[in-house]
């Protein structure tokens, strides 16, 4: 029995036969020991409503980015934040470069909206260029952009981010920068906008635990907002208690540990080049993004053969502006992705 809408992400390990996945973008470290204590530690006190402002995260979040504890607002997950952004919005046009994360255009037609499709091109390996400006309008609502990009991994170069926030001052249009990958990003590649806001910007950034921290079971993100009206908007959406105690003691408890994703930076720094060498070697196509994963395109039926030797993928046939064949991979640890290139070249093979 199917319940709403199929399932279109990765890590789907409950309805397939799995011994690697490689189709959820989350640290290949895990989940910090400090957290999970913490989350033992918390089943103490579930029988309480948990903290309805999330007071004590806000604030450690609020220090950890140098901004005031009510420019945060935290929320089931970094997926709850998008819907409950579009809600509050309710926004007539939105702009998307595609491809891209699919849950920004769900939020918005739920919220009924039109998006209207910005094609990155496989020719440039997906990159967003200044022609972007040109597209952004007064009659732009909003833009929604993730960077680096879910699948590509190819993030916006900053020069062009600050021009595309200046530019959506000039036009009034709401712009929404995800960022849920950038901890994990290649060194000199990460940017944020967080120090860039001012006081009644029409931005919000979204971040989230899942990918750093290896929290995806716990549902945690939240945003950073410099317009307050937004985030009262936002908070009427959702229910109320919508953060677990679980969950805000287990990002007090992430936070406490900031070398983790350094850590996993450094894992990737070998293993990247590894994946990238071996995949180019096998003929492979491979998108050089700046992430903690892959594109690759050019094998027919790789997602359905490696699924046969129990390694998933996520086959992105389904993302627009990709293909059949197009599949995302997580970079692992080094044992992880010798087994699957040795996957592949069977498949390849035989």
């Amino acid at each position: 029995m199917i319940l709403g809408n199929e399932y279109v992400h990765g890590g789907d390990v409950y309805q397939n036969r799995v011994t690697l996945d490689f189709s959820a973008n989350v640290n290949p470290l895990g989940t910090p020991e400090a957290v999970k204590a913490a989350i033992r530690k918390a089943a103490e006190d579930i029988c309480r409503y948990p903290d309805p402002y999330c007071s004590a995260l806000r604030a450690s979040l609020a220090a950890r980015h140098g901004v005031p504890d009510d420019a945060i607002l935290c929320g089931n997950g970094a997926a709850e934040l998008i819907f409950s952004f579009a809600s509050a919005l309710k926004p007539k046009t939105a702009l998307l470069p595609v491809p891209s994360f699919s849950e920004y255009e769900t939020a918005l037609r739920a919220a009924g909206a039109e998006p209207a499709f910005y094609p990155l091109l496989r020719t440039n390996g997906f990159a967003l260029t200044e022609e972007i400006l040109g597209a952004i309008t007064d009659g732009t609502d909003a833009l929604m952009l993730c960077s680096p990009n879910n699948p590509t991994g190819r993030s916006v170069a900053p020069d062009l981010l600050l021009k595309i926030l200046d530019r959506c001052r000039s036009t009034g249009t709401w712009l929404f920068s995800d960022e849920c990958f950038v901890d994990l990003t290649d060194a000199g590649k990460a940017f944020s906008l967080i120090d860039h806001i001012r006081e009644g910007d029409r931005v919000l950034i979204l971040r989230a635990f899942t990918k750093a921290y290896g929290m995806a079971g716990v549902r945690l993100g939240y945003a950073v907002s410099k317009h307050r009206e937004l985030f009262r908007k936002m908070t009427e959406t959702v229910q109320p208690w919508n953060v677990s105690t679980v969950a805000q003691r287990a990002g007090l408890a992430a936070l406490d540990c900031p070398d983790w994703a350094a850590q996993a930076r450094a894992l990737f720094a070998q293993e990247k080049p590894y994946l990238m060498r071996e995949l180019t070697a096998l003929g492979v196509a491979v998108f050089a993004g700046d992430a903690n994963y892959l594109l690759l395109s050019g094998v027919p039926e790789l997602y359905e053969k490696l699924l046969q030797r129990g390694i998933l993928v996520r086959d992105c046939s389904n993302y627009r502006g990709l293909q059949k064949g197009d599949v995302r991979i997580a970079v692992r640890t080094h044992a992880e992705n010798a087994a699957l290139i040795a996957a592949i070249s069977e498949v390849l093979h035989g």
